[in-house]
């Protein structure tokens, strides 16, 4: 088997899976496209009310904008903010309608597992030369593709957390279901009639709560009876609000700004140090508890926005090594910890932080960052150049990683308890001085008394020896 004579496989038609393709093309490697819905970008759609906070700029792969501009098509501005129905219209709707795209993509593909040719997770022997086998269902029944790599695209959207503070549900939370709204929902459209006059609880912290806080407000002012309240289960709210005009991203921050004033407004009443643990009917409303016995009662409807998770069910019989408590790549996690980083900028990385015991298998996208919440989607059209690179025969090319992302103006090491004041003058523990060899002023402190760095060691197998610290940016490869 060679990488030429079997496709490339990519899981997911989203704005990385379809830039994926692109890069692929580019290199002249055959991609393979499965999509489980019956057309491009699903998760983007389910949000397409929403409007992002980076511009265009930040949302258009290099390599697909090429093949777009051969076409004729003329680029947004890219000043501009779209919405995620903008995104799928005015970009990857198009992306996927040229001839050289659409001709790799394949809707209604539901991959169920990923495995390799005759054998299962246990066999070593010749495991690195078996082609990978993807069974998927159709409309047609049941099928397999074999594959030469695969990347695995599927995000994480239609897997959110439960809102149980200890990561399992809360009791009584699945037999509510029909009354719980995982993600953003489109209060002021499709369904404003379902919490128009009515006491919506938004439970989260992140964007996503942020998005659904500021609409019902919205909607409480053109509905009468409409009520909102929020529950986080902090209280110290300076993260959620965010670096305001420190932000480099300017909707970003006017975002978590809007949020501010609203909640000062007293448009929004707020509950803090409340965790969910049990959802009960008390005389046909809702009734939420949490574990210290706080309780929220009279309500109608509630918004769970906590964050998602990856779903790892499929990739069962391949040989991953994950971070334990992220579900990324175990080199990509300490560069992205949300403990440690909240700061927007994450150091550059491509195959070589992606790259699992299974040889050709890669999860980028949203995916590849776990359980972390601060994906852009600049990062994996980056992560896609890498790997098509490497898998091309262009080492240098996969291992020359660059990645410009706009920093939030708030970081975990400026809140709260942490490291040291000199680490605290910037994220990820300070920049470190220009002539030194090291990735922040904890690394370099640590080298200059001998030691080999808090964990940016030059490999990655060196930097699994050396746990990273508190205030690090975690390992680095050469």
């Amino acid at each position: 088997m060679t990488s030429t004579t079997l496709p490339v496989v990519v899981i997911g038609a989203g704005p990385v899976g379809l830039a994926a393709a692109a890069h692929l093309l580019a290199r002249g490697l055959t991609p393979l496209v499965l999509e489980a819905a019956p057309a491009v970008a699903a998760n983007v759609r389910d949000w397409g009310h929403v409007r992002v906070f980076s511009p265009w700029r930040y949302n258009i792969d290099k390599e697909a904008r090429a093949l777009l501009e051969r076409s004729g098509w003329v680029a947004p501005d890219l000043d501009d903010i779209p919405t995620g129905g903008e995104i799928v219209d005015r970009y990857l709707q198009p992306l996927a309608a040229l001839p050289e795209v659409a001709s790799h993509l394949r809707f209604n593909h539901r991959v169920m597992a990923v495995s390799r040719q005759h054998m299962d997770k246990v066999k070593t022997g010749g495991r690195e030369a078996s082609p990978f086998v993807i069974r998927v269902e159709t409309p047609a029944g049941e099928g397999e593709i074999l594959a030469s790599a695969v990347l695995d695209a599927s995000g994480t959207w239609s897997t959110p957390n439960p809102m149980g503070a200890n990561g399992l549900p809360a009791i009584g939370e699945k037999d509510h279901a029909d009354r719980i709204h995982y993600g953003i929902p489109d209060v002021l459209g499709g369904l404003r009639g379902r919490y128009a006059g009515r006491r919506t609880v938004v439970v989260g912290s992140g964007h996503s709560a942020a998005n659904a806080l500021l609409d019902l407000a919205r909607l409480a002012g053109q509905e009468p009876g409409t009520r909102v309240v929020w529950a986080v289960r902090g209280t110290d709210l300076r993260r959620v609000y965010g670096g305001g005009d420190a932000d480099a991203l300017a909707a970003r921050g006017a975002l978590g700004t809007a949020l501010k004033n609203l909640q000062a407004s007293g448009a929004v009443e707020l509950v803090t140090g409340f965790r969910v643990a049990k959802v009960a009917t008390v005389n046909g409303k809702l009734a939420l508890e949490s574990s210290d016995g706080q309780r929220i009662k009279g309500v109608d409807e509630v918004v769970a926005a906590a964050g998602l998770r990856p779903d790892l069910t499929p990739l069962r019989e391949l040989r991953l090594k994950l971070d334990p408590w992220l579900e990324c790549t175990e080199a990509l996690g300490p560069l992205i910890d949300p403990n440690l980083h909240s700061c927007g900028t994450v150091r550059p990385h491509g195959v070589r932080e992606l790259s699992h015991p299974e040889p050709g298998f890669y999860v980028v996208g949203m995916k590849s960052y776990g359980r972390a919440p601060t994906f852009l989607m600049a990062t994996g059209y980056e992560q896609v150049r890498s790997i098509a690179a490497f898998l091309a025969g262009d080492v240098e090319a996969a291992h020359d990683v660059q990645l410009d992302l706009p920093e939030t103006g708030v970081c975990s090491t400026d809140l709260g308890a942490g490291p040291s004041k000199e680490a605290a003058g910037g994220c990820c523990g300070g920049s470190a001085p220009a002539e030194v060899d090291a990735c922040c002023v904890t690394d370099a402190r640590v080298k200059a008394t001998g030691g080999v760095g808090c964990g940016c060691a030059e490999t990655p197998a060196a930097a699994a020896k050396e746990p990273a610290m508190e205030g690090c940016c975690g390992p680095r490869g050469a």
